[in-house]
């Protein structure tokens, strides 16, 4: 039996301002589908025997995973949680000896996979897992070459080796990104496939491979997984130890340097979705190669790519555009220079702005919180809180809130006095006042929060009590 293992870190920059830090592209929906790109991933291995997914995702983004593998039918999948980025190979070392804890003296067999690819054939990506299997049990270190249709510079390649079986080959190198002259003799040649980033191999063989040409990493993974905490469904690793692990991806750590590696070709429409260019390529266009989502008005447009999220989106005399609007930003680039994207996002940083961490809207475990408007001493939020949830019990040094029950019920904690709020009913909680704000009913809790006072940021927050484990 597989035991799948996905690897949901990431942020995404490429696909700003779609994509942000606290809401990266692996939960979004990219495409026509709606599924987020991670429930896409969860739902490609429907009919696989296969185990429940064992997800790995940054501590940050733990409660938006969760939701959406509760929401994929998922809610007994267990998540490592990374107290920090330490690229591919420590990632799934973490989940090799998570597996081998529980696998009782068995040596699972791992498909590891992104969270964030697009796979248009998914019978054609089942086959060739299935074609994978037999070499993994032997031993093989497998991954799963894309077969080209086109040369690309922006993909590593995988030169093949002899033919092990049926589409099925020893590596014989990888490759790094090509330029444009030498990507098209790699198409001509036959005998090059992009390299995409998936694997199948034994836990066992995997840690093996890491104890013979990285013991550094797998000595500080160990060392990070011989004291975890579990609360919910998140297995949290010893965060120190985990920071001192080198970073590096399992390509340069384990597979570029194995005698064992081997790749099964995959021609199933895959795409890493790596740019605003590339969803354009494998998104479906009207009669001028335009994809448009939202509210939108396209006159004279061709070749172009417009999401609107909240606004009317009017183009007019434009040709080969990605104009992608949300609540709080616009990006608007030629796609022929979408890569550039992520240099707009660290200008963003630098700058000391906002806008590269999060949406205008903002999950949390107990719901969402859209910021409306702000001013130099007020912000107004749309808050919702999901039947059964609730905030935690906490109090602000700095700041006001006056709550405006617009539908459903809240029962309210205000001081020493508990009692329920209904629509169109207020309560007020001053500044200091240890509060709490629950959902008993059995549909969403609507309500508008006006904050006041001299400090209006999220971390003024004295938390004294919380369901979902936040400090």
């Amino acid at each position: 039996m597989i035991h799948p293992v996905i690897m949901a870190g990431g942020t995404g920059s490429r696909l700003w301002p779609l994509s942000r830090q606290l809401n990266p592209k692996q939960f979004l929906k990219l495409t026509d589908s709606p599924l987020s790109m991670l429930q896409s991933t969860v739902a490609r291995l429907d009919g696989m025997n296969a185990q429940e997914p064992l997800l790995i995702c940054n501590e940050e983004h733990r409660f938006l995973a969760a939701e959406q593998m509760r929401q994929s039918g998922h809610e007994d999948s267990r998540i490592i949680l990374e107290p920090c980025g330490r690229n591919t190979a420590p990632a799934i070392a973490l989940a090799a000896l998570q597996l081998c804890e529980s696998a009782e003296g068995t040596d699972p067999l791992m498909l590891v996979l992104a969270a964030d690819h697009l796979i248009q054939d998914v019978q054609a990506f089942q086959k060739g897992v299935e074609r994978a299997i037999p070499l993994a049990q032997k031993g093989k270190l497998v991954t799963f070459g894309i077969v080209p249709h086109q040369p690309e510079t922006g993909y590593g390649y995988i030169h093949r080796g002899d033919e092990l079986s049926a589409n099925s080959y020893s590596v014989d190198r990888f490759v790094e990104k090509p330029d444009l002259e030498t990507a098209k003799t790699y198409i001509a040649s036959g005998e090059y496939l992009w390299n995409s980033g998936m694997f199948l191999f034994s836990a066992k063989q995997y840690l093996a491979e890491l104890e013979q040409h990285r013991p550094d990493i797998l000595s500080a993974c160990r060392g990070a997984m011989t004291n975890i905490s579990e609360d919910l469904h998140f297995i949290r690793v010893n965060s120190d130890l985990f920071a001192t692990c080198p970073s590096e991806s399992v390509d340069y750590a384990v597979m570029e340097k194995t005698d064992h590696a081997a790749v099964v070709a995959l021609d199933a429409g895959w795409s890493d979705i790596g740019s605003w260019s590339a969803l354009w390529d494998v998104s479906e266009k009207d009669q001028d190669g335009n994809n448009l989502r939202g509210d939108v008005i396209a006159q004279q447009t061709h070749n172009t790519l417009v999401r609107a999220d909240g606004r009317l989106v009017a183009t007019i005399g434009v040709d080969n555009l990605v104009v992608i609007e949300t609540k709080d930003a616009i990006l608007v680039a030629h796609k022929d220079s979408v890569q550039d994207v992520k240099s707009v996002v660290e200008k963003i940083r630098s700058d000391g702005r906002h806008e590269h961490m999060n949406h205008r809207e903002v999950y949390r475990p107990w719901g969402i919180y859209d910021s409306i408007d702000n001013g130099a001493r007020y912000q107004v939020k749309r808050i919702t809180v999901k039947p059964g949830a609730k905030l935690s019990v906490q109090m602000h040094h700095h700041r006001a809130e006056h709550w405006v029950i617009v539908s459903g019920t809240a029962r309210v904690t205000n001081g020493e006095k508990t009692y329920l709020v209904t629509e169109n009913q207020s309560t007020y909680i001053p500044i200091g006042q240890v509060h709490s704000l629950e959902n008993p009913g059995v549909i969403d809790l609507e309500l508008i929060e006006v904050q006041s006072g001299s400090y209006l940021g999220e971390d003024d927050i004295v938390r004294y009590e919380d369901r979902y484990g936040r400090k």
